[in-house]
This record gives structure tokens, sequence and C-alpha cells, in this order.
């Protein structure tokens, strides 16, 4: 268990999930009507959330997963990563529950290189959410910028401990 807590495995972590999610966010940025589409095609959202949704969500992922990157906002950008991962393992679940034969959205807006919605994207959407809890759990590690503040957030949380006790 020592190994995961290893800041250079923490690092390298970060830099995967974090990299997933930007490059899954570039093409959905760069094509949000396609995006809009496929999000539709989910047959969860009710038609006049879709596009909002296909709107916000690539922008989401994009900062969050450069958030990851960066080391900044560690913490709360791995509890939104690992939240889009539990919506997405729902959805395509849902999806291939439903029978439902769609290309999943995940990189590519264009049926070109698309994935099918089954069970390989389940298990790579549930690794992705084990590695994202990690990362929530564990914090940034020493390589981020956040470990440069952590310090002071040690001391704050303490403090908050030890008043709620007294």
């Amino acid at each position: 268990m020592a190994f995961l807590k290893n800041d250079w495995v923490l690092l390298g972590i970060r830099l995967i999930v974090g990299g997933f999610f930007v490059y899954a966010a570039l093409d959905k940025i760069g094509n949000p009507g396609e995006f809009s589409r496929i999000v539709y095609n989910y047959r969860v959202l009710p038609g006049s959330l879709v596009n909002a949704f296909a709107i916000f969500l690539p922008w989401l992922e994009l900062f969050a997963g450069m958030a990851l990157i960066i080391g900044t906002r560690t913490v709360g950008s791995a509890a939104v990563i690992t939240g889009l991962m539990a919506v997405f393992i729902i959805a395509v679940t849902s999806a291939v529950a439903r029978g439902i034969k769609i290309d999943c959205g995940c990189f590519t807006t264009g049926g070109n290189g698309a994935r099918q919605v089954g069970l390989p994207l389940i298990i790579q959407d549930a690794v992705l959410l084990v590695l994202s809890l990690w990362i929530w759990i564990q914090g940034a590690g020493r390589w981020a910028l956040d470990a440069t503040s952590r310090t002071r957030k040690v001391a704050s949380r303490e403090e908050v401990l030890s008043a709620s006790e007294a």
C-alpha cells in the first residue's frame, strides 16, 4: 500500500487521469453539435437538457483534467472526476442493459475511431474511477502546486478537529 502513497506514483496517476480528461474534452469542445447528438442517443437526459449538458460537460472535463495535471485544486478536481466517472459508468451500463448500440462519445464525436458502449468501456471507466478516487483520498502528493499550501491546510483541519472536540 505504501507504493500507492509514493509521490511519484501519485504524480503518474494524476497525469494519466488528467490526460485522459483533457484529451476526451478536446474533440467534444470542437464539435458540440455532434457531441450533443451522442448525448441524446444515450436516452438518459430530457431533450431540453441535452444541448446544455453537451456544451458544459467537455469544459468541466477540460478544467478538471488540467487541474489534476498541474496539481492545483487536486482534491476538488479528483472529486469532480470521480463523480463524472460514476455517472459515465451508469450511463454506459444503462445503454448496454437496454440494448442501445451507440458510440460512447468518449474521445471522438466522429464515426471513425469511435468506441461502442460495452463491457470494455465499463472496465476502463471503472479503472479511471478507482484512480481518481485514490487521488481524492490521498491528495496531490509532493509534486503538485497544492503541496505548497498543504501545511496550512493540515493545520487548519487539525484546528477544526480540536475545536469540534472542545
